[in-house]
């Protein structure tokens, strides 16, 4: 028996029902024809555009959450990579043939990724269903004792839903706020380190429940070296930011009695066993020897410090690469190497929201990286690592934390 050809574009666009993609930046890819006709607007004003420039919120009422709350669902679609239904809410849309003109309207929502071949999210899948016309009486038709009964209780519902959603979107706040505010205490600006001149950045997430386990530390050795590491926990809210604070105090004192931060991150490596959440946590630790003007460093699946030398030219450090902690079975040593390096010089540290992009090879990030460092190389580290951060994160923000530390050498 021959299969059927399934023309899937035809099948999209006639499926019933509002359906729209998305991009993972929330930019309109494609809408059905459904979409199109009942929120009353043609393709050409949807492809390609941000989805709240198209639907605005309704300016003419201070109250309004729709799209706070179709933005905070659609970015746990492409944070989690998993479905998110929405709460009844009302969301009105202004008229296009009256500018100025808002009309009232109640939806149901229903947000789900689309993942590609690598398992990230692509694509968002935006399913609406309108049910204004059961929440809100129209137009003075006549529906009945019964339809009005119906009415008033769906209408009640959806005021208690919108009404729980409310006080859940205040707790994901607060939490935010509380994992914040603990990883401020824990990633306090650096003191004083010796002939270095360095810089740190922490910038958080968007979204409330976005807040991740991401550090930096910089521990004062003898004879005026120092070693300095970032680290990045999975997951996110305060279970993240509580065991970033048991790893990063471990490293600290770890770093202060090893012979070296292959060492360091075996001892780290083997308290992590035994913290909740720990595992998986990707991070590198690099000392520097003022003397031999060398950096000796290790590396638990994160990304590569990048050095960036006077006359321009960007080494990343990833010769001493090895598994996250606690990823393997069974406690095996580290592995570490050692880099020269010229007065002037520059070191720089981060967490991958500073070079990650979903749906983008990695190495594209890493060489944004390099040309900004070339670019901005005989800046002062804080005004270098502020050059960083406008260059390589988008205005919108990220879904993941990013700390940055930048060291003159």
């Amino acid at each position: 028996m021959t299969e059927p050809q399934i023309d899937y574009a035809a099948v999209f666009r006639a499926l019933p029902g509002m359906v729209a993609l998305l991009t993972p930046d929330l930019v309109y890819a494609d809408a059905n024809d459904d979409f199109l006709r009942l929120a009353g607007r043609t393709r050409e004003q949807l492809l390609g555009r941000y989805i709240f420039d198209v639907f605005p919120e309704n300016p003419n009422d201070p109250a309004a959450a729709g799209m706070r709350e179709t933005r905070e669902s659609m970015l746990r679609v492409v944070d989690t990579g998993e479905r998110d239904t929405m709460a009844l809410l009302r969301y009105d849309i202004e008229d296009p043939e009256r500018p100025g003109v808002w009309q009232e309207h109640y939806w149901s929502p229903v947000n789900a990724p689309v993942h590609d071949a690598d398992g990230h999210v692509a694509l968002v899948v935006h399913r609406v269903e309108e049910v204004t016309e059961l929440i809100h009486a129209r137009g003075g038709r006549d529906r009945g004792d019964r339809g009005r009964v119906l009415e008033a209780e769906l209408y009640t519902r959806a005021r208690e839903l919108q009404e729980v959603n409310e006080r859940l979107r205040r707790a994901h706040a607060r939490e935010r706020e509380v994992a914040l505010a603990l990883q401020a205490a824990m990633l306090p600006a650096p003191g004083p380190t010796g002939p270095h001149e360095a810089a740190v950045r922490y910038r958080p997430a968007v979204g409330a429940l976005n807040v991740c386990g991401d550090w930096y530390d910089l521990v004062d050795l003898p004879d005026d070296n120092l070693a300095v590491a970032v680290g990045d926990v999975v997951g996110h809210g305060l279970a993240a930011a509580c065991a970033m604070g048991q790893l990063r105090s471990a490293l600290s004192a770890a770093c202060r009695v090893a012979d070296g931060p292959a060492r360091a991150l075996e001892a780290l490596g083997l308290y992590a066993r035994f913290v909740e959440g720990a595992e998986a946590t990707t991070v590198v630790t690099t000392f520097i020897d003022r003397a031999s003007r060398t950096i000796t460093y290790s590396c638990a699946g994160h990304p590569p410090p990048a050095l960036v030398h006077p006359d321009g030219t960007v080494t990343f450090l990833d010769g001493a690469t090895d598994p996250p902690l606690a990823a393997r079975p069974e406690h095996l040593p580290r592995p570490q190497a050692r880099l020269a390096f010229v007065e002037g010089s520059t070191l720089v540290l981060y967490t991958d929201g500073l070079i990650e992009r979903r749906g983008e090879d990695i190495d594209k990030g890493l060489d944004r990286l390099a040309e900004s460092l070339a670019h901005h190389r005989h800046r002062a580290p804080e005004t270098l690592a502020d050059a960083l951060l406008g260059d390589l994160l988008p205005a919108s923000g990220t879904t993941d934390d990013t700390a940055l530390i930048v060291l003159r050498l």
